[in-house]
């Protein structure tokens, strides 16, 4: 049997540094450009033109366009993925800090694993599980609770909206993740996400359209730092990320590729902290240690169940 060729390990860590920094570094990106951009559309500019620019890469190399079953799979999980996690992620960054909103989207592996059990029937309900889930909770429910119930804690809590917002996204993100094994989707992966961020796109326009995001919006008075930040999130956040973690799929173990929640969280409420003066408190800290237990212990579980490339956050 012949053996695969190691790629070089320069590669594989600045694959690595990709999903780990930049990733991470998203959540206040987003927060630089939700401050002047309309969320809804700020969000949808990024995947439009970030879809359209994989789903041209995927046909100029000649992959196979989607069927009509597999561009209404599209439309669905990009419904789940794009409108309602990225979605309410763009808008509660309006209200929420970046770094917090970071934390709570990390509870995405546990809405997984409910997933798996409830509609993929892959994983089973053990001790440790609830015990890991109770744990994601409690990290939410710490930077929720009222000041005054947690003494010495100290700190705002964070709105209740946002959090709401952002809860409701991480299961959004975690039914894609288990339908997109069962929907019939391109059998390239370049191709499926250049589709599905494209539908993402789309749909995300009509929603802004509906909510009047564009009424009043001058683009000549959005500061140069918004635009970077747009920029940013197309090239960086959406193709180098996408691309860095399928490669690293076919190279590294999944496990060790996941690795990424434990670290995204940690780099986003570094930067907030760093560059946009969010607070980091002992609520903060706590709360976050909480939900970063939580994905510790279910990322390190064993599943009978395959990766996918929707399987990512920021």
């Amino acid at each position: 049997m012949e053996t695969a060729i190691k790629p070089a390990r320069w590669k594989i860590l600045l694959a690595f540094a990709i999903i780990y920094f930049v990733w991470g570094s998203t959540f206040f990106v987003i927060r630089v450009g939700v401050s002047e951009f309309p969320p809804f559309l700020f969000c949808a500019m990024r995947f439009l033109a970030a879809g359209l620019l994989v789903f041209l890469w995927a046909v100029t190399h000649r992959e196979r366009r989607p069927t009509a079953r597999q561009w209404l799979s599209a439309f669905v999980l990009a419904f789940l993925i794009f409108v309602v996690d990225y979605g309410l992620l763009f808008w509660a960054e309006q209200r929420v800090p970046s770094g917090i909103a970071a934390v709570i989207l990390a509870t995405i592996p546990g809405f997984m694993a409910l997933s798996e059990i409830l509609i993929l029937r892959t994983q089973r309900l053990t001790i440790r599980l609830v015990l890991a889930l109770f744990s994601g909770i409690a990290g939410v429910a710490v930077l929720v609770t009222p000041s005054h119930l947690l003494g010495n804690l100290g700190g705002a809590a964070i709105d209740k909206a946002g959090a709401i917002a952002l809860i409701i996204g991480a299961v959004g993100w975690s039914v894609a993740s288990a339908l997109s094994r069962k929907l019939p989707l391109p059998s390239s992966k370049v191709m499926s996400s250049g589709a599905q961020m494209l539908a993402g796109g789309i749909m995300l326009a009509v929603v802004a359209a509906l909510r009047g995001e564009g009424r009043g919006l001058h683009l000549s008075a959005v500061s140069n730092s918004a635009w970077i930040a747009l920029i940013y999130l197309i090239f960086a956040g959406s193709i180098a990320g996408f691309t860095a973690y399928v490669w690293l799929l076919h190279h590294e173990s999944p496990t060790k590729v996941g690795t990424y929640a434990y670290v995204n969280p940690v780099v986003a409420v570094l930067l907030g902290y760093w560059l946009g003066g969010e607070p980091l408190g002992l609520r903060t800290i706590i709360g976050g240690l909480f939900v970063l237990a939580s994905v510790v212990a279910i990322t390190t579980m064993r599943s009978n169940s395959k990766p996918t490339a929707a399987e990512k956050s920021g």
